[in-house]
């Protein structure tokens, strides 16, 4: 067996020593050898190999420097699509899980001298998103996957549709309510016509109607009569035909009035149906946390900002006070209420995606009073909403 053979224990001691990673000082791109010291890697850059090698990149430095470079960036980009794709995370964090892998392409082969220039870079051409704090420099992936942004692009359709719908109930709503006041219009100009003739007939008769207070007056018409009885059976009279009169109005007008509400009420229970749904966060809303898993990280019962909607039902939440983020099932997250007279968004049911001001909240029947602001529902009060239907805007 040879001195520097597979299985002596020199290879293998060197095998051991040079498992873990090594510096990137002594690292040597182009023949992809990795030296544990500054000895190892001045004979190895003594070498003959190492010599031809650097005459192949002398001929063509800026090629195989930009050639590096873009498989660099290549590889740092896929692995931020696998592990961060919708999340905020420190460069760092990416880097160390980058050069995990011993074959990697080693920075110092690349045109960036430092992390700091590659992240720069990155948010120069828009490849993601960059901020400086102080605890250093975070990066956001920007997706431009073609599927991802189909589905984009299929979700506003949908919710555009969702909008025309909302609006041809509210067209038609408004359509039923004008022909009801047509239907009532005709019974009101028949009553006033009943009216004008009972009135000429008083006048042609030529009688006065006159009323006694305390039994006493006898009031006589043009033509000399003073009986008191005919006044008062005409009156008896004029009084039962008003008061039934009065009774048909107010039959006719309890009966549109029910046959109004009934198909008020028919419409909201439809609207209810159809914006009801088992998923309720959105962009832009306050929201709590109450997932126990998180309670010693400090999470536990605190206020977050929805920045992102993934799948319906997980939120990316920003924290309020620590600005970090979550990524959380709506499963683990509560709805906040503001104070009276601010403004909440209707999350769910058949004003679902409104805004509103609070008015007033019922602590014994865990409802609240709100009134809407914007959209075709704007005016509207809605008495009594549950507290999870409504939360606080950011």
């Amino acid at each position: 067996m040879g001195k520097n053979d597979f299985l002596t224990p020199k290879a293998i001691a060197n095998r051991i020593k040079a498992k873990g990673l090594q510096k990137l000082r002594w690292y040597c791109q182009m023949c992809q050898k990795q030296c544990r010291d500054e000895n190892g890697f001045k004979c190895h850059c003594m070498s003959e190999s190492h010599q031809r090698q650097m005459q192949i990149f002398g001929q063509n430095p800026d090629r195989v420097v930009s050639g590096y470079s873009e498989e660099f960036e290549r590889n740092f980009l896929d692995l931020m699509k696998r592990s961060h794709r919708f999340s905020r995370v420190a460069a760092t964090v990416v880097y160390n899980e980058f050069i995990n892998d011993r074959h990697h392409v080693h920075m110092n082969s690349t045109q960036w001298a430092t992390l700091t220039e590659f992240v720069k870079y990155l948010g120069r051409t828009g490849k993601c998103k960059v901020d400086e704090t102080p605890k250093g420099w975070f990066i956001t992936y920007i997706d431009r996957d073609s599927e991802t942004l189909f589905k984009e692009k299929m979700k506003n359709k949908r919710i555009k549709l969702d909008m025309v719908e909302e609006e041809k109930h509210e067209r038609e709503i408004q359509k039923q309510i004008e022909k009801a006041e047509q239907l009532k219009n005709p019974s009101e100009a028949e009553e006033d016509e009943k009216k004008a003739v009972i009135k000429e007939v008083n006048l042609e008769n030529g009688m006065k109607i006159g009323f006694s207070l305390g039994g006493g007056s006898v009031v006589k018409g043009e033509k000399g009569e003073s009986s008191s009885t005919a006044r008062l059976v005409f009156e008896d009279e004029e009084n039962e035909k008003m008061k039934a009169k009065g009774r048909i109005e107010r039959k006719e007008n309890s009966g549109r009035k029910n046959a109004l509400e009934e198909l008020m009420r028919e419409e909201e229970k439809a609207k209810e149906r159809s914006n009801r749904k088992d998923y309720w966060l959105c962009e832009g809303i306050i929201v709590k946390v109450m997932s126990k898993a998180l309670a010693q990280k400090g999470y536990y019962k605190q206020k977050g900002v929805v920045r992102k909607v993934i799948d319906r039902y997980v939120g990316e939440i920003e924290m309020l006070e620590s600005k970090h983020v979550l990524r959380v099932d709506q499963e683990e997250l509560e709805t906040v209420i503001p104070q009276i007279g601010g403004m909440v968004r209707i999350v769910n049911g058949a004003y679902r995606g409104s805004s509103a001001r609070l008015l007033g909240v019922d602590t014994e029947k865990f409802c609240a009073k709100v009134q809407i602001e914007k959209g075709v529902y704007d005016g509207r009060v809605l008495k009594a909403i549950e507290y999870e239907d409504i939360c606080k805007v950011a």
